[in-house]
C-alpha cells in the first residue's frame, strides 16, 4: 500500500506486510534527528490521525469505484474500454509516479509534498463528482491518482522521522489496521452511497465524499504537521526524469492497447503500442543501468532487482494484484449486472473477501517460520480453487447461496497468503540502505499488476458479454473465473520456483515482526 505507502492496492492487500517494511526502512535510514529528536510534538495523536487519514482516502478511492462502476456506467453512457480507464486511470498515475513522488519528498520536504498532494486529490476528487462525461472523469481519474502518488509516499517517511521506540510501534500498528481495513470500507461505503442516492446525485458521492474530509484536513495539516528540515547535498537523491519518462511511456502504450483494443477489434495501431512498449522498457532498464554506472540513483536499482527472491516476488505480486484486480472488476459487475444485486448488497458481499484477507494479513506471521517459504504458493493455490468455485457457483446465473460467501471467504484467505508474506520476506533480503527503493519497487509492481488484471481480465469479461445464451453476465464470468485460476495456477508454479533464496528463518521472522 512501504513507499506505498509507496503503498496498494491490493485488494488493500498491502496490509499486514508494510509495518515490516517501514520496520526494515527506519533501520536503513530514516534520519532520527531530522526533525529534532524524532519524536512526534505535543500532539502526536492529531499528527498520525492527519497522515494516516490522507493513506486511507487514497486506498479507500482505489475500492470504491468498483461497487460504483454499473451506475456510472447507465448514467455517462460509458462503454465498457471507457469504463475499465475510469477504474485503471488512477492506477495508472498512481503507480508510474509513486517513486517520483517519493522522490520528490525528499528533495522538497514530505511535509511539503503531503499538502500538496493532498490539495490535489481533493480537488481532483470535486471535479470526478461534478464530471459530466466519460471523457472529463478519465482525465480527473488521472489527476487524482497523481494527487495521490505526491501524497502516500510521505506517509511512511512522516511515521519514521516523528515516532521513535514504542510511540513508533504503536502508529505502525494503527497503520497496518487502516490499510487492512480501507478494502473493506472502500467496497461497503460505496455500496452505501450508491444505494444511498443521495439528493438524487447517484454515483457521484463516491468522490464527492473525499472533499469535506480533505478540506477539513487541509485546515489542520499545516497546523500539525512538523515543518521541513533540509538535507544534506550528499543525500538528496535526483528525480531521474528520463528515467520517468520512458518508464510512464513504457506503461501507458502497453495498457491502452489492451483496454481499448477488444473495442477496436484490435486495430494495427495497438499491436503497434504494444511492441514499442516492449522497446521503451529495454530503454528504460538501459537507462536506469546506465545512470547506475555514473553513480546516480535510478529509480529502479539492479541492486534491488538482484536480491535474493526479488525477482520471484515480483512476479508473485503482479500475479496476485491482477487475479485480485480482475476479480473485482467482473464480479462488481456481474453482481449487479448479471444478479441484480443493489450496490449495497455488492459493497457487503465484497467485506467478505477484505476482511478475510486484512485478518489473515495482519496474522500471518504468528504461523510456524518453516511454513514461510511456501505461503505464497499455497496462498495462490487456495486462491485458484476459490476461482474455480466462484466460476462454478455462478456460472448458471444462480445467486450461488452460502456457498457464494463460503469462496469469498477463503479467496481473501488465499490472497493475503500470496501477497502480505511474499512483501515482507523479500524486504528482508535487501541490504539496509536499498530498503526504500525495495518497498518503492514492490508498491509500484502491486499497482502494475492491478492495472494490468484490470485491463487483460477485464477485457475478456466484457468480452464474453456477447455471447448468446440465456444469462450472458453468468456466462462471462464462468470463462473470467477459469482464466483467474489459470494465471493463479502460474503464480504458484513462480512461487515455487528456484533461486529465491531466503534468510534463515530467525531473520525473516525479525524482518517481519513489524
Amino acid at each position: 500500500m512501504a513507499d506505498n505507502v509507496l503503498r496498494t492496492s491490493a485488494p488493500g492487500p498491502a496490509a499486514a506486510s508494510l509495518p515490516a517494511a517501514a520496520t526494515t526502512r527506519s533501520a536503513a535510514g530514516a534520519d532520527p534527528g531530522a526533525h529534532g529528536s524524532g519524536r512526534a510534538g505535543p500532539r502526536p495523536g492529531l499528527l498520525l490521525g492527519i497522515i494516516l487519514t490522507g493513506q486511507f482516502m487514497a486506498l479507500l478511492d482505489v475500492f470504491i469505484v468498483n461497487v460504483a462502476a454499473p451506475t456510472i456506467r447507465t448514467d455517462l453512457h460509458a462503454s465498457g474500454a471507457g469504463l475499465q480507464l475510469i477504474i485503471a486511470g488512477y492506477t495508472i498515475a498512481y503507480a508510474v509516479l509513486l517513486i517520483t513522488g517519493a522522490r520528490l519528498g525528499d528533495l522538497l520536504g514530505h511535509r511539503r509534498l503531503f499538502l500538496v498532494g493532498l490539495a490535489v486529490f481533493t480537488a481532483a476528487s470535486l471535479a470526478c463528482g461534478l464530471a459530466q462525461s466519460t471523457g472529463e472523469l478519465i482525465g480527473f481519474r488521472f489527476v487524482q491518482g497523481a494527487g495521490s502518488a505526491l501524497m502516500i509516499p510521505q506517509v511512511l517517511s512522516l511515521l519514521q522521522l516523528n515516532f521513535t521506540g514504542e510511540a513508533r510501534t504503536r502508529a505502525m500498528s494503527v497503520y497496518a489496521a487502516v490499510l487492512s481495513s480501507g478494502a473493506a470500507v472502500g467496497q461497503s461505503l460505496g455500496g452505501v452511497l450508491v444505494s444511498a442516492d443521495l439528493f438524487g446525485t447517484g454515483w457521484r458521492p463516491v468522490f464527492l465524499v473525499n472533499v469535506p474530509i480533505g478540506a477539513v484536513m487541509l485546515v489542520l495539516a499545516p497546523r500539525v504537521l512538523p515543518r521541513d528540515t533540509r538535507r544534506a547535498p550528499e543525500r538528496r537523491r535526483g528525480l531521474d526524469l528520463p528515467g520517468l519518462l520512458a518508464l510512464g511511456a513504457a506503461v501507458t502504450l502497453f495498457t491502452v492497447p489492451l483496454v481499448l483494443g477488444q473495442q477496436e477489434g484490435w486495430p494495427v495501431w495497438g499491436w503497434v503500442c504494444l511492441g514499442l512498449s516492449v522497446l521503451l522498457f529495454a530503454a528504460f532498464t538501459a537507462l536506469e543501468a546506465r545512470l547506475a554506472r555514473r553513480g546516480g540513483a535510478p529509480l529502479v536499482s539492479a541492486r534491488v532487482l538482484r536480491a535474493p527472491g526479488m525477482a520471484r516476488a515480483v512476479v508473485v505480486l503482479a500475479v496476485t494484484m491482477a487475479v485480485n484486480a480482475g476479480f473485482l472488476f467482473a464480479v462488481a459487475l456481474h453482481l449487479q449486472s448479471g444478479l441484480g444485486f443493489s450496490a449495497l448488497r455488492t459493497g457487503l458481499t465484497f467485506a467478505v473477501t477484505a476482511v478475510s484477507f486484512g485478518a489473515l494479513g495482519l496474522n500471518w506471521a504468528r504461523l510456524p517460520v518453516t511454513w514461510r517459504p511456501r505461503l505464497a504458493a499455497a496462498g495462490l493455490l487456495v486462491a485458484a480453487a476459490a476461482f474455480a468455485g466462484l466460476g462454478l457457483t455462478l456460472r448458471g446465473g444462480g445467486h450461488g447461496g452460502p456457498l457464494l460467501y463460503v469462496c469469498l471467504l477463503v479467496l481473501g484467505a488465499g490472497l493475503a497468503l500470496g501477497f502480505s508474506p511474499t512483501f515482507t520476506l523479500a524486504l528482508s533480503q535487501v541490504a539496509p540502505q536499498d530498503a526504500a527503493d525495495a518497498s518503492g519497487l514492490l508498491a509500484t509492481v502491486t499497482q502494475l499488476g492491478q492495472l494490468i488484471g484490470v485491463a487483460a481480465l477485464g477485457t475478456l469479461y466484457l468480452n464474453r458479454l456477447d455471447v448468446p445464451g440465456p444469462h450472458p453476465s453468468a456466462h462471462a464470468f464462468a470463462v473470467t473465473a477459469a482464466a483467474l485460476t489459470a494465471v493463479s495456477l502460474a503464480g504458484v508454479l513462480a512461487a515455487l520456483s528456484r533461486g529465491g533464496g531466503s534468510r534463515p528463518a530467525g531473520d525473516a521472522q525479525s524482518a517481519s515482526a513489524g
